[in-house]
């Protein structure tokens, strides 16, 4: 990962940037910015990260996330070697609460949109019909609308979204950036290692002398800066993975237990229904269903 946290958007002749990325794999920098973004997958699969919220990815992924809400879409990583032949495509937009003005979200014809808006501080997602809508509107929005046409599109997506209800918010009730870009070297490392350890047993007396820290202090710095222990975090991190495995079906139970770092079913299973309310067979059947 990168050094730089706080992420500073291309200066641009317009209110707003709406742009599509086609990259062999999405940006592996754990960052934020000041910008409201709207993001969809096209194409690629993953984990994702947003605030203390840690899930899989796939095409039709769509959120919302409001200013300064730490995010990252961590390609699988098969994306990253160099003769796989795999892209990752998405359409992102980019735009700041006052993109129109000081106080146009401000009058009372807005209150839905404002509302919105207010929501996107913490994430949100949608997972029904308005995905497909959206997808529409931001295809249209990169290859037909420009000028005013393409700023009364956004607002009318925006409104739109305001409406909709098939939506979750993405972190926990109270959450808040609290990680500082002086601070950004240890986390980036501290993900990166679990990223790459996660299928094996994770010492956190590794990774508290990796972040130069005793043990105590790390996870009570750790804590402090993902509003989760250590220990959840790796869980979340391998069952993350689990759901990704069993999603492709190409693996039982049990093989999908040791792939995401578990050495016994029982463990896994418990692990499991804590953090998605399921077991692994419900959840096949579920996705199976869909």
């Amino acid at each position: 990962m990168r050094n730089a946290l706080r992420k500073d958007l291309e200066p641009v002749a317009s209110s707003f940037i709406v742009k599509e990325l086609v990259e062999p794999h999405f940006d592996a920098n754990w960052h934020f910015h000041p910008h409201y973004q709207l993001f969809l997958v096209e194409e690629g699969t993953g984990t994702r990260f947003i605030g203390d919220s840690i899930k899989p990815f796939a095409e039709g992924d769509l959120v919302f996330l409001g200013p300064n809400l730490p995010h990252l879409w961590r390609s699988d990583q098969a994306f990253f070697e160099r003769e796989s032949g795999r892209i990752t495509k998405g359409i992102v937009v980019y735009f700041s609460e006052d993109f129109l003005g000081d106080h146009f979200f401000d009058k009372p014809e807005m209150n839905l949109m404002q509302q919105l808006l207010q929501h996107a501080r913490r994430g949100l997602e949608w997972t029904g019909p308005t995905q497909k809508l959206v997808y529409e509107t931001l295809v249209k929005m990169t290859t037909q609308a420009v000028g005013f046409n393409r700023v009364m599109t956004l607002l009318s997506l925006l409104d739109d979204l305001s409406h909709a209800t098939d939506y979750r918010f993405i972190t926990s009730l109270g959450y808040t950036n609290t990680v500082k870009p002086s601070e950004t070297d240890r986390m980036q490392q501290v993900h990166n290692y679990v990223l790459g350890h996660f299928h094996d047993d994770i010492s956190l007396d590794s990774v508290a002398d990796l972040a130069g820290m005793t043990p105590p202090a790390f996870c009570r710095y750790f804590k402090a800066r993902a509003n989760k222990t250590f220990s959840e975090f790796v869980s979340e991190i391998r069952i993350g993975h689990s759901c990704k495995l069993l999603m492709e079906g190409k693996l039982s139970v049990t093989q999908v237990s040791y792939e995401s770092g578990y050495r016994t079913l029982s463990n896994f299973n418990r692990q499991f229904k804590g953090i998605t309310g399921q077991t692994p067979s419900e959840y096949v059947r579920t996705v199976r269903a869909v």
